[in-house]
Parts: C-alpha cells; sequence; structure tokens
C-alpha cells in the first residue's frame, strides 16, 4: 500500500469514527421524538443519511404524525445532494452492478469528502469504501446505542458529537480552499444556505447553496479562462480500472 493509500484509510477512520459518534445523538432523539427502538434503527440502516434523518424526527417531533408528509419531503430533498454526489464519484467507484448497487448506500457527505480529497485514483476508491464501511456499521450501532438508552444520557448536545464530525469534515474540505474560485464558491454557499434556513424547508437551502456552486462554474466566475485543470481535479476524471 502506498503512502497516499494509507492516507486515504486514515482519513476514512477518523472521519468515519467522529461522524459514526454522532448516532448516538440520532437514536436518542428520535425515540424522544416519538419512533420506537426498531423504527430509529431501520431508519439508520435504510436512509442512512445523517441530515436527512435529522430532518424528518425534527418535524416529527414539532407537529407528530400530522407532519409524516412534511417530514417526508424536507427527507427526501435534504437527500437530493446524494444524486450530485453519485455522479461525481461515478468513476471512482469504476464498474461492476453489485459495486455499484453498495456504493449508493455509502455515497454520503463524508465518503464523498474523503475520496475527493485524494489525488490517487486507487487512494480516492480506498478513501471512499473506507469512510462509507465506518460510518455504516458506527453509525448503526450507535443509533441502537441512542435509542436504547434514551434520557440516561442526558442532552446529548452537550457532548459536542456534532462539533466533531463538523470539524473532521471541515478539516478534509480545508486544504482544497487554495484557488479564488474554490474560495468564493464556499463562501457564497455558506452565506446563502445561512440566509435561507429561517425561511426555507430543510433540505431546500442546501439545494440553493448548490446553485451556486453550478452557477459559479458554468460562467467560471473568479477563474481564468485559459488557466489549466487545477491538478487535484484531474484524477477524478479517468477511468479507476476494477
Amino acid at each position: 500500500m502506498t503512502p497516499e493509500e494509507r492516507s486515504a484509510s486514515r482519513s476514512g477512520w477518523a472521519v468515519g469514527i467522529a461522524t459514526a459518534a454522532y448516532g448516538i445523538s440520532f437514536g436518542a432523539l428520535a425515540t424522544a421524538s416519538g419512533l420506537d427502538v426498531w423504527q430509529a434503527c431501520v431508519l439508520s440502516l435504510v436512509m442512512f443519511s445523517g441530515g436527512s434523518q435529522f430532518a424528518l424526527i425534527g418535524v416529527l417531533a414539532s407537529g407528530g404524525v400530522a407532519a409524516g408528509g412534511t417530514a417526508i419531503a424536507s427527507a427526501a430533498l435534504l437527500g437530493v445532494r446524494n444524486s450530485f454526489y453519485a455522479l461525481r464519484l461515478s468513476r471512482v467507484i469504476g464498474r461492476g452492478f453489485w459495486r455499484r448497487t453498495a456504493a449508493v448506500q455509502l455515497t454520503i457527505d463524508e465518503s464523498t469528502a474523503v475520496a475527493t480529497a485524494q489525488t490517487e485514483p486507487r487512494a480516492q476508491r480506498i478513501g471512499f469504501w473506507v469512510t462509507g464501511l465506518v460510518v455504516y456499521i458506527g453509525w448503526n450501532l450507535m443509533t441502537l446505542a441512542g435509542a436504547l438508552l434514551g434520557n440516561l444520557i442526558g442532552d446529548v448536545r452537550a457532548y459536542g458529537l456534532d462539533a466533531a464530525a463538523a470539524a473532521a469534515f471541515l478539516g478534509l474540505l480545508w486544504p482544497r480552499l487554495k484557488a479564488r474560485q474554490t474560495q468564493a464558491v464556499a463562501v457564497a454557499a455558506a452565506f446563502v444556505a445561512t440566509l435561507l434556513t429561517p425561511f426555507l424547508m430543510p433540505g431546500l437551502p442546501v439545494l440553493a447553496a448548490a446553485v451556486v456552486a453550478i452557477v459559479v462554474g458554468v460562467l467560471n466566475l473568479f477563474g481564468r479562462r485559459d488557466e489549466p485543470p487545477h491538478p487535484e481535479a484531474i484524477p477524478m476524471e479517468r477511468e479507476v480500472e476494477p
């Protein structure tokens, strides 16, 4: 295994563990919002998208069963972003029906971030699978623990697990914010999402922020038309052999 591949594996474990630990918060909040233990666990097993899961139980907690339609809509809107990740990671995953089928469930924020942070094709693949599997297994185990413990663990937000996961994610993205165009996208997207969050249903601010990146990319704002592609982006366009 090359140094690049070992680094991808370490990053996958680090981000995976930090993210999975926050699953205990979801389990506790899910049961507090009215779900049974088995319902919380099935939700993590099947949906497996932290943002969508928290949006779902958040709406259910505020409106009960009557808010089911709104809860599903909010969760679905947040989950739309994963389809964009799938387009980006298609070449990294490689060919094969079963491989791609398994990758569908593991295509999340964290696995995408670790994969795209690597510069070598095989390291990208290792980063994706290690991160995705660690988060999936850990998140589901922590969901079960949180659902079983419930109120015994107190206010789960006090442990700062959400901050740990966000810090790990930011640590991956920070080295990629080198170009002026990338920095502009990050600032503008964060501003738009923050501005719209109090007024729109969960999921829409994320999609609106994604539009910022699309507009900047299509119009090539803040970028030079004659400059070559950034080296970090090139490997993502190569076909990765199985």
